[in-house]
């Protein structure tokens, strides 16, 4: 799905907080020949973001923008990454810099592909932007997001191999129906909340033991480091996985049923579902 039509593209992103500078970041990073734009809520964090790009290759390729209704005219791909709750507003600013040849992609939970429609279309426009909506996860600052992406039934191929394009600067990307998008915002969304949190319990224990806290953190924060390595590239099931570090009568079968006892995996499934259901609130009312 790559595409080499993004070479020459002006690419904005209205919002350079922890997501959207994330991706700006990346693509910053990447080889990709693209200039990039970014605006903020306040001028000077877009300049301060901006300045922050300049020890990356490409950092010479990025300038503020002081206004979003400026970047939107400036930009053929406009990244949208503002709180759920001001996206309307953000896209009533920029309408008026809208397209058909543009290409608008939301990083917001919750706000569906129809509602950002509603919100391009009001007033009778009829230059409405092909549209995507994406959901990355913190990671994407490493360089190892898992990005989830579905798209509006006007988006191209081409648009759509662009938008992959840009993404796969920090980290996977996977095209999804819309459907899942919900399921995806509690599983890889929010998921390295849950990982930071098991690894600060695994770290607990550690300086329980006597290792020192700083070294209690690396061991944890690389066994499973290592273990996710080893579920996306091992042909073994996940299950299979966990059986070869279970020896019979041995210290983690002890552990494992310890956590079975403790309700773990309903834990986990119950943790994901509470933001399962936060982000269809959050589609109900946009």
């Amino acid at each position: 799905m790559k595409n080499s039509g993004i070479a020459g593209k002006n690419v904005g992103c209205i919002g350079c907080g922890t997501m959207g500078g994330a991706v700006v970041r990346a693509i910053a990073s990447s080889h990709l020949d693209v200039q990039l734009f970014v605006s903020s809520g306040h001028y000077s964090r877009a300049e301060s973001f901006v300045e922050s790009l300049s020890d990356l290759s490409s950092g010479g390729r990025a300038r503020s923008c002081e206004s979003n209704l400026a970047l939107a005219k400036s930009c053929d791909i406009i990244f949208i990454a503002v709180k759920p709750a001001f996206v309307k507003t953000v896209i009533e600013e920029i309408r008026p810099a809208f397209s058909g040849h543009k290409l608008l992609i939301s990083m917001a939970a919750g706000v569906t592909l129809s509602s950002l429609r509603e919100y391009a279309s009001a007033g009778g426009n009829p230059a409405c932007p092909r549209l995507l909506r994406m959901m990355p996860n913190l990671p994407a600052v490493y360089g190892e997001s898992m990005t989830a992406l579905c798209y509006d039934k006007d988006a191209g191929e081409d648009e759509i191999g662009m938008a992959v394009s840009l993404l796969e600067t920090a980290g996977k990307v996977e095209l999804v129906s819309e459907k899942m998008m919900d399921g995806v915002t509690a599983v890889s969304g929010s998921g390295p909340a849950y990982a930071f949190m098991f690894i600060e319990a695994l770290a607990d224990a550690a300086v329980k033991f006597g290792i020192p806290r700083k070294q209690a953190y690396v061991y944890a924060a690389q066994t499973l480091k290592g273990a996710a390595v080893m579920a996306l590239e091992d042909s073994r099931s996940i299950s299979e996985l966990k059986d070869a570090v279970c020896s019979p009568a041995g210290t983690t079968i002890e552990a494992v049923a310890a956590l079975e006892k403790g309700g773990f995996r309903g834990l986990v499934i119950d943790a994901a579902s509470a933001a399962y259901a936060r982000s269809v609130e959050l589609g109900r009312k946009s």
